[in-house]
């Protein structure tokens, strides 16, 4: 979906300032929609997407359209919000399209894949660079429309029971991973497993398994995985800016009057720009707390990066020789990718390098 030119009296990022109530004619109808979240109620920043939408699209229409939502497990479990939306149990889901690639691995794309793009990038390649168009034509195949509906920033790599000093201590380590990340580790010796958010930690407290990733600082303080974990690694080179996203049903979507097409497009919008401003401001205090607590922070070797690196893109390529959604989709966000990082070599890092050089030197 196109951005709106909607959105500039609708005050994207400012979720929590007050909006006016907009020239909705009063004939239009009253809508109730229901939502099913993926995520727990507990993980207020990115299960609070979703009610960022809910109360920024009732001020926009005056109240008439209105979206209840639901935390993973109250209607559905969290990884049934499409199947749920695309049968029409609900109307809408709020969750990360990479949950779904055992149904295709294309699905991945649209969040985040190993070696991707940050969230800066991402964003621009969807309502700029011809994302959000794309994945629409792959999701209607499902019977549903998404809408960016949030992003974490690049995420950490995850809790380890026992320190990873080099590829070889990957061997057989049972992780919940999810997404594609899960069939690239997998050819570098992990045993990945999907797990939903708020089954992670007795999953990891009972030894069912061996490491955990989530999203970052502050979601993984607040799930408690240092109590069960010490070693923290980062970067999660499979979530460089992942996507959350809101899916509709499509035969509801369609039948809303326009007006409402567009304040759920600003309220989606809203809702997306404003999680990753959130999690940028909480992750400061939270990476500090869990250093505090007795955490080790580690990179990951640079020999399962390099792996990894390897193993993504020959992935990647059979993924296109197999799968015509996936290489519709792929190569396009390959093009992008390329040339987004030669620009963020020209200027981004350079800056960003120096910078934190100059803090690291004291000055």
């Amino acid at each position: 979906m196109k951005r709106r030119n909607f959105i500039a009296t609708a005050g994207v990022g400012l979720a929590a300032a007050p909006l006016a109530a907009p020239a909705i004619a009063q004939d239009k109808p009253e809508v109730k929609w229901r939502l099913a979240s993926s995520f727990p109620k507990s993980l207020d920043t990115i299960y609070g997407g979703a009610d960022v939408l809910s109360k920024t699209l009732s001020d926009l229409t005056d109240g008439k359209f209105q979206i209840q939502v639901f935390p993973s497990g109250e209607l559905v479990p969290g990884l049934q919000a499409l199947d749920a939306t695309q049968n029409g149990t609900v109307e809408a889901a709020h969750t990360v399209a990479y949950y779904y690639v055992g149904k295709d691995p294309t699905f991945a794309i649209g969040s985040s894949i190993p070696f991707g793009l940050n969230a800066r990038q991402q964003n621009a390649w969807l309502y700029h660079g011809g994302g959000n168009d794309l994945l629409n034509t792959f999701f209607a195949n499902y019977g549903v429309v998404g809408f960016p509906g949030g992003n974490t920033g690049t995420q950490m790599g995850g809790w380890f029971r026992s320190e990873v000093k080099s590829l070889a201590d990957l061997k057989g380590l049972k992780m919940r991973i999810a997404g594609l990340a899960g069939r690239v580790v997998e050819r570098i010796g992990v045993v990945p497993q999907q797990i939903a958010g708020g089954d992670i930690y007795p999953a990891l407290e009972r030894g069912t398994i061996d490491a955990t990733e989530w999203v970052g600082p502050y979601d993984d303080e607040k799930l408690g995985f240092y109590q069960v974990a010490k070693f923290y690694y980062y970067p999660a080179f499979w979530e460089g800016g992942p996507t959350v996203h809101f899916l509709f049903n499509k035969d509801k979507y369609e039948a809303l009057p326009d007006s409402y097409k567009k304040a759920l497009a600003a309220a989606t919008e809203i809702a997306n720009f404003n999680m990753l401003a959130l999690y940028d401001v909480k992750n400061i205090a939270a990476i500090r707390s869990l250093v505090g607590k007795g955490v080790q922070l580690r990179p990951l070797p640079r020999d399962v990066l390099d792996a990894a690196y390897v193993e993504s893109f020959k992935l990647y390529d059979e993924l296109s020789a197999s799968n015509a959604n996936w290489k519709a989709i792929y190569e396009p966000w390959k093009k992008f990718r390329g040339e987004a990082y030669q620009w963020f070599r020209v200027a981004e890092y350079t800056y960003d390098s120096y910078v934190y050089a100059q803090q690291a030197a004291g000055k």
